[in-house]
């Protein structure tokens, strides 16, 4: 059973480790924004096109192309220009190195970015390119210290100073993504005071539901191809980012990744099934006397086999309990101490119990056969 039970446990906890990190990298993906789609600027590559800038690096998108979005498409709920970049940021003494994005009062709704403390960016605060920041919380912690108040704080990015007015909610992220290590300041600040310039580094873009965002991404490129007088797609002066795109391609990653755990850990499962019937055979060995008597008494060739294929479904049974157990409690070790987030389903934990039933009439059959074909008159002879 041994076998049997270390294949299952493996088998589950393979399979819950990998719609872990499905979920785990949808939840992610999901957390930037809802029904979201993302413009960048940049040429794209085609045929025989050489590429004139990175994508992102390029300044083909303004204000203007944000504006008219906002106003001429109607499947856009909402619109946020952004113009983003990483700065040395000092305060009280401490530094830190962060991305500074310019953002519009937009961006909460389009990005689901809620305020803890304070508030965010409002429209006066644009339309006068005011020196005010809002702080992510891991922005927060690094200059003024973990669960510190930060909000009537000073701030300076290159040297300019910018007064805090809020702190956001923590959503949680790691390196670049981090979506917490972060200072939000109006986009017309950054543009005048930062960069000296109106373009802008993306547009997000949140659909009135998630069925529009096919139409809602082809309104916004033949848009925005009319707007640069661009006639050939192919040689478009930007890139646009379908967030359900995204989503639908990390997950069919993540679905090969754990069909490639749940391979891995069936081996052990065929290990086992060789191991029962290796046992069975050699029990057949040990209980020829017994067949031989029985037989002799009327037991028929059906009789036998039933005999020893119960005992081999209910090995492996017991085996496929144990190992779910096992299993389970696998899982929930490696989600408690913070390792990994996993997710044990149903369908895994009947899938475990149907491959231990399956196991033991494939691997049970031929001990069971052979013992039914045992000659009574021979077994009963065997010592």
């Amino acid at each position: 059973m041994l076998g049997i039970i270390i294949g299952i446990s493996s088998v589950i906890a393979m399979v819950s480790i990998g719609q872990g990190a499905q979920g785990s990298i949808q939840s992610s993906i999901q957390s930037i924004g809802s029904n979201l789609i993302t413009v960048s600027p940049g040429v794209q590559r085609g045929p025989g096109v050489q590429v004139s800038g990175g994508q992102g690096s390029a300044r083909s998108l303004t204000q203007e192309d944000s504006d008219a979005i906002a106003k001429e498409i109607a499947l856009a709920l909402a619109v946020s220009p952004e113009l983003s970049g990483r700065y040395q940021i000092v305060s009280k003494g401490k530094n830190t190195n962060t991305s500074v994005l310019g953002s519009t009062p937009s961006y909460p709704t389009v990005r689901n970015v809620e305020i803890a403390e304070g508030n965010f960016l409002t429209e006066q605060n644009m339309r006068g390119s005011s020196k005010v920041a809002v702080l992510g919380p891991t922005a927060r912690d690094s200059l003024f210290g973990e669960g510190s108040s930060a909000v009537g704080q000073t701030i300076r990015i290159m040297n300019i100073e910018f007064k805090v007015i809020g702190v956001t909610q923590a959503k949680g992220g790691s390196g670049f993504s981090n979506q917490d290590d972060i200072i939000f300041i109006p986009l017309t600040s950054a543009q005048r005071y930062l960069v000296g310039d109106q373009y802008v580094t993306s547009i997000s873009i949140q659909a009135v539901d998630a069925e529009s965002m096919t139409q809602l991404q082809q309104d916004v490129t033949d848009l925005l191809l009319d707007r640069h007088n661009i006639k050939d797609p192919t040689l478009a002066d930007f890139s646009i980012f379908n967030q359900a795109d995204i989503v639908e391609a990390a997950s069919s990653v993540t679905q090969t990744f754990t069909i490639l755990l749940g391979a891995v850990a069936g081996i052990s499962l065929l290990v086992g099934g060789i191991g029962i019937m290796n046992m069975m055979l050699t029990t057949v060995t040990e209980r020829t006397r017994e067949i031989g008597l029985r037989k002799a008494i009327g037991a028929k060739r059906r009789d036998i086999n039933i005999q020893f294929l119960v005992e081999a479904i209910m090995l492996t049974f017991i085996g496929g309990i144990v190992g779910v157990i096992l299993g389970w409690a696998i899982s929930f070790g490696i989600s408690y101490f913070g390792i990994l987030q996993t997710s044990v389903s149903t369908g895994s934990i009947l899938l475990a119990f149907g491959v231990s039933a399956f196991i033991g009439i494939v691997f049970g059959y031929y001990p069971a056969r052979r013992a039914s074909r045992l000659n009574p008159i021979e077994a009963l002879r065997y010592e």
